[in-house]
């Protein structure tokens, strides 16, 4: 979820060329290995290295990919734009992304399809993965106080700014003179704290940092824009064999669900994959990994986005998300 939005549309005209160049569609589909063949099935997933994708990892310690004949590789990515121009290319047979990135390359016409619920919200005010933060001497007392301020995001026209607005608006304010800025969740901190901003818009392990340095959560975004919001999801494409994507379905499922029941296990897990500091790991919100996609609130999200003109057109949500 980190960086890819603003890049996708330069990373779409950059595949052009690379599919052109390995005969654009003519690739042949990724193995289809599994229990009872030669040997289980190769497969690389781009995945985010981030808190959200922790039941990947847990699921691959735990076997459960193996269960299915899958002989898992994760491979990191930078965020959403680089996950899905991987996928497209056929560098990964599965990738993960956030709902708007993917609405967005559905509305470009890239052939992506969700097989999974990915990451989502605990629904819980005071108690989610993603807030809005102001410093503690600030005037801004509730969302509504955010309209006509500045603040921060990891990347503009995405998930971030479309879920802040629907904060503002659900406490009666207005969005449309929000100023949105764009930085890196890691460096927002630090902006609150120097007065760059007004305030900023972090998620896990960035809320707990930011709180710890006295920084006062207004809003809590994901959960103001939809029961149990979606923010995140597992995809592939057209090129992608069908058995094996019912077979990576049923792995990711199972450690979903395997997640979302061993907390402890989870922050176990985040230790072998992430930088995060053991003692911060301890104290972070997880977020909540339900088995399956709340399509309501990818509908949500995706009226949002064109109401607010991150999308331009309206998308076909039963087409990607079946």
């Amino acid at each position: 979820m980190r960086r890819a939005l603003v890049l996708l549309t330069a990373s779409v005209a950059a595949l052009s060329t690379v599919l052109s160049a390995a005969g654009c569609g003519g690739a042949e589909p990724a193995a289809t290995g599994g229990p009872g063949a030669s040997g289980p099935a190769k497969v690389n997933a781009g995945v985010i290295a981030i808190v959200d994708t922790a039941p990947i990892h847990l699921g691959l310690a735990k076997g459960f990919f193996r269960e299915q004949g899958i002989d898992l590789t994760i491979t990191p990515v930078q965020g959403g734009a680089a996950a899905v121009t991987g996928a497209v290319s056929g560098q990964f047979q599965f990738a993960f992304a956030n709902v708007t990135s993917l609405l967005t390359a559905k509305q470009q016409g890239l052939d992506v399809k969700v097989i999974a619920n990915g990451v989502s919200s605990t629904g819980e005010q005071g108690k989610d993965f993603s807030a809005v933060l102001v410093r503690p001497d600030s005037p801004i007392r509730s969302p509504k106080d955010l309209a006509g301020r500045k603040i921060s995001v990891n990347q503009l026209k995405n998930i971030g700014d479309t879920t802040v607005r629907a904060s503002v608006r659900k406490a009666g304010g207005d969005p449309g003179g929000i100023e949105f800025v764009e930085l890196p969740f890691p460096d927002a901190p630090a902006a609150l704290q120097s007065g760059r901003v007004d305030a900023i818009w972090v998620v896990e392990p960035f809320v707990s940092q930011a709180v710890s340095q006295g920084a006062r959560p207004v809003a809590w975004n994901f959960a103001d824009t939809a029961p149990d919001l979606t923010v995140a999801m597992y995809f592939t494409t057209g090129r992608t064999d069908p058995a094996l994507t019912k077979r990576f379905s049923a792995a990711i499922t199972k450690s979903l669900e395997y997640a979302d029941g061993h907390p402890d296990e989870v922050r176990d897990v985040l230790g072998t994959y992430t930088k995060i500091a053991p003692e911060v790991i301890a104290k972070i919100t997880l977020p909540k990994w339900p088995a399956e996609v709340n399509r309501a609130s990818v509908q949500t999200v995706a009226d949002l986005a064109l109401r607010d003109g991150v999308l331009k057109e309206k998308v076909d949500v039963a087409a990607l998300v079946p």
